[in-house]
């Protein structure tokens, strides 16, 4: 076993944990308050209707009114034309429009905006981000990520991992999922970052992390947010920054291959972005940002053409107005 494999070895001994070993909220709730920190979930949603009222429900009523573990949920909404907003403030979310945050800085449809938005709307020492299409929605999607902030100074960044069973029209497919991260993300990551083939789920949309990390990060707006947190922060701070926690299964709708091939490109115009950004190759060429797909009906065929661009907010801390605001 060479070095590198030993670091890995080493450190999902460490700092990968199962929820279960934090199962007692009461004694999170004491570590939180001994530690003096504020803990917000945000939620970020585009038309989530069926599943956001569940979530928020379980949320509030489980770790802030049985158990104060949060101190604020809310939803940042990208402009959905459902129930949304009006579902998951009748349970009590607080519920913004990402378009009416930071007004001055524009909108940009798309999750990571959702997520960058949030550090300046919420107040939270830690910040916690869950999907909103979780069908077997649970408090460890919450404690099981806080937990490791909230006992190890030295952690920064916290992850879910989980079985992903794909909800589908005729019940749940007992395995699947992780395909983008095991055909697209796990190879670029041995080739470039082998230390974080460790992260066992990457693309996550789960997890926690301090505001002082957050707030220091660029955020792509679309696919690529979570592969440019962990090579930015892997950069800085090493995999020692970073914990994982196993939530054993996450059951959410399925996701078709040309919604998947989409997100590819995301990520991977992200992935290069971040090797020029941190000086690992010298210069990418320019790219048009069109992604080609093909479809046949018929005998007809036909390409089927989508500009995406995957555009980056600056690191919160930039702002003048989150310096105000936040200090």
């Amino acid at each position: 076993m060479d070095a590198m494999e030993q670091r890995i070895e080493k450190w999902l001994g460490t700092n990968t944990y199962h929820h279960s070993e934090f199962w007692s909220i009461r004694e999170l709730v004491r570590a939180k308050e001994k530690a003096g920190l504020t803990v917000s979930l945000c939620i970020p949603t585009l038309n989530e209707e069926k599943t956001i009222g569940k979530e928020v429900i379980m949320f509030k009523s489980e770790l802030m009114d049985r158990y104060p573990l949060l101190d604020e949920i809310a939803v940042i909404d990208s402009g959905s034309t459902d129930n949304t907003l009006a579902i998951a403030e009748a349970f009590g979310a607080d519920t913004y429009l990402s378009s009416g945050i930071l007004p001055s800085y524009g909108f940009r449809p798309g999750k990571g905006e959702n997520l960058w938005k949030a550090i300046y709307q919420l107040k939270g020492d830690i910040i916690c981000y869950v999907d909103a299409d979780i069908k077997n929605i649970h408090s460890k999607f919450v404690s099981g990520l806080v937990a490791p902030l909230l006992y190890r100074e030295k952690v920064q960044y916290v992850k879910a991992f989980y079985d992903r069973p794909l909800a589908l029209s005729g019940g749940v497919r007992p395995s699947g999922g992780g395909r983008v991260t095991e055909i697209l993300v796990r190879p670029l990551f041995s080739l470039f970052f082998p230390e974080l083939t460790a992260m066992m789920q990457p693309l996550s949309g789960e997890y926690a992390v301090r505001r002082e990390t957050l707030e220091s990060l660029h955020f792509p707006i679309g696919y690529g947010v979570e592969t440019s947190h962990l090579i930015d922060l892997y950069q800085k701070s090493g995999l020692d920054a970073f914990a994982q926690v196993d939530l054993d299964r996450r059951v959410h709708r399925n996701q078709t291959t040309i919604d998947l091939g989409k997100m590819s490109f995301g990520i991977l115009q992200t992935f290069l972005n971040r090797l020029e950004h941190n000086g690992i190759v010298p210069e990418m060429p320019e790219f048009d940002g069109i992604f080609r797909q093909l479809q046949a009906e018929g005998k007809r065929y036909e390409t089927l053409n989508r500009t995406m661009v995957e555009e980056e907010r600056p690191p919160m801390k930039t702002l003048p107005e989150y310096q105000e605001k936040h200090g």
